[in-house]
């Protein structure tokens, strides 16, 4: 936890120093004269986005990847994108749960646990690494059943980060926070997320079903679920940042 969480921080404080610089003042455009301007034909204002627009594009935000590796796939920069039926709902809860990706993650995880000796009644050694490693995966599997598919079916809601993409360094932060409270409801309009919310509840409630005895209870399913979110909100300003931070490192212009 300790790990998720400084890495968590590095992201946040990358965002915070890098976000700053993109809102430079637009360069002056240079003055033309009537006789040229009225010559020049005027442009044609822009036709509005087609629905078979917005699906491909919402097709090629399912597949992004942070760097490459990292899946990113609910997130969209869409913002009236429309609501996703309860089979993408599930086909977005399996890519982001069972993706290659996330089982090396998810090794790392273990053990790191293991070295820090967490939750000690599991031992040590091939056996003890084989149990926090399946705990850690039945938490992130569980997690996401019920906070991007279940509850977002039964309640209607999107489970979604949707960017800002633009504003105020404090504007859009907040947008990241605050996605774990407020949702998208499927019919328009937002509502408080109760998806994410119990999602994190519930997944906590059913660790108790595989943590050892030490580690269960209410005290630590609260504990963990206020984790959860407290993840879900560190994520919510990475997804908001990564691409100001992707392009100030990766993609600076030659001068």
């Amino acid at each position: 936890m300790k790990a998720k969480l400084l890495a968590a921080a590095i992201f946040c404080s990358l965002a915070l120093r890098l976000a700053g610089a993109q809102n430079s003042p637009p360069e002056p455009s240079q003055s033309k004269s009537p006789a040229a301007s009225s010559q020049e034909p005027q442009p044609k204002p822009e036709a509005p986005v087609s629905e078979k627009t917005k699906e491909q594009e919402e097709k090629q935000e399912r597949s992004k990847r942070v760097l490459g590796v990292l899946p990113q796939f609910g997130v969209t920069n869409i913002r009236d994108a429309r609501p996703l039926r309860p089979s993408e709902k599930f086909r977005l809860f399996a890519r982001s749960a069972f993706d290659p990706v996330e089982f090396g993650i998810v090794g790392i995880q273990a053990g790191i646990s293991q070295a820090t000796n967490g939750c000690p009644a599991y031992g040590q050694g091939a056996e003890g690494y084989g149990k926090r490693y399946g705990a850690a995966f039945a938490d992130q599997v569980s997690a996401g059943l019920f906070g991007n598919f279940v509850y977002p079916t039964l309640l209607k809601q999107d489970p979604r980060y949707f960017r800002m993409g633009e504003g105020s360094f404090g504007k859009r932060a907040l947008n990241g926070i605050s996605q774990v409270f407020v949702a998208h409801a499927d019919r328009g309009g937002r509502q408080f997320n109760f998806s994410a919310v119990m999602g994190a509840f519930t997944a906590g409630g059913i660790s108790n079903a595989y943590y050892p005895d030490d580690d269960r209870g209410v005290g630590l399913t609260l504990s963990r679920a206020a984790i959860a979110l407290g993840y879900g909100m560190a994520g919510g300003v990475f997804d908001e940042f990564w691409p100001d931070i992707n392009k100030k490192l990766f993609h600076k212009k030659k001068k």
